[in-house]
């Protein structure tokens, strides 16, 4: 290891036990990466003036990475957006996604007709496009979610589920298609939260159920860029994946401190980020 890539990793992990193991691992990531891995942990603490990390637990979106179901969300917001007469595409749903049901509502109804939806609207057009989502939805995960999860998990971290949805179709189903992943007191839904993401509420109750987290203590697993936008908000180191058809840009865009291509990249890296975290089961 360079001089240059010591000494950084001395600032990022100054109290780390296991120095050597930590070094070793980050010499078998290719150069570059290895350059933007240990750069985009270095931004983030110095950005939060941490001195380092802590990781205790890793805070999960579902639509887009848990559950392959944007597609279905889409499809569905778009034809009960349609049968209101309100002009809108299928794509920029992936941009609202993240948002309360009631909140994409009332943006779209405000774009359309120049005011507030009211709580009717809301209701009776959020109960039809959970209708038509769960019509559409075929409910499979993403590939490689669950592994992912397990090898959180067998780092003895928490699991915790931040997400805009109140779809009881998916929420129903995390202990089926996730088993002995998520705990009921440590999820975070539309029904928990005043203000849905970009808003920051949502991750920093999902700190608050880790019991007091601090922002340094945790790493949040995103997709859509109103959620990127959420998380790096509330302070919290954040790993964009990019499943979607947006362009890669536009989840840098939005604050990502990095940005994969799949979940799986994100599982090969695990092992690495661990490490270089210092995190240890």
């Amino acid at each position: 290891m360079s001089i240059v890539f010591h000494q950084l990793f001395l600032m990022l992990f100054p109290y780390s036990k296991n120095r050597p193991n930590c070094i070793a691992s980050i010499k078998a990531v290719p150069l570059q990466k290895r350059k933007e891995m240990i750069t985009a942990f270095q931004e983030y603490l110095t950005k939060h003036k941490y001195t380092h990390f802590d990781i205790k637990a890793v805070l999960f979106d579902m639509d887009g990475v848990l559950y392959d179901s944007m597609k279905y969300h889409s499809r569905s917001w778009y034809q009960t957006m349609s049968e209101e007469g309100i002009d809108c595409t299928p794509e920029e749903f992936y941009l609202h996604e993240g948002r309360t049901g009631g909140n994409t509502i009332n943006l779209l109804i405000e774009r359309s007709h120049g005011r507030q939806a009211t709580e009717d609207e809301k209701e009776r057009i959020y109960k039809r496009k959970s209708e038509l989502f769960t019509l559409y939805n075929d409910g499979d995960t993403i590939p490689y979610a669950y592994d992912m999860l397990r090898a959180v998990k067998e780092k003895g971290l928490d699991c915790i589920l931040v997400t805009g949805s109140g779809q009881p179709s998916l929420l129903g189903k995390l202990d089926e298609n996730f088993p002995d992943i998520f705990q009921k007191d440590k999820m975070v839904t539309a029904f928990d939260v005043q203000h849905g993401k970009p808003h920051p509420e949502p991750y920093l109750m999902g700190l608050e159920k880790g019991r007091g987290l601090k922002p340094n203590q945790a790493i949040v697993v995103e997709n859509a860029p109103m959620g990127v936008e959420s998380a790096v908000a509330a302070g919290i180191f954040t790993i964009a994946i990019n499943t979607g058809p947006l362009d890669e840009q536009v989840l840098w865009d939005a604050g990502a401190d990095i940005v994969l291509p799949s979940m799986k990249v994100l599982l090969d890296n695990w092992t690495d980020y661990c490490f270089t975290l210092g995190i240890n089961s």
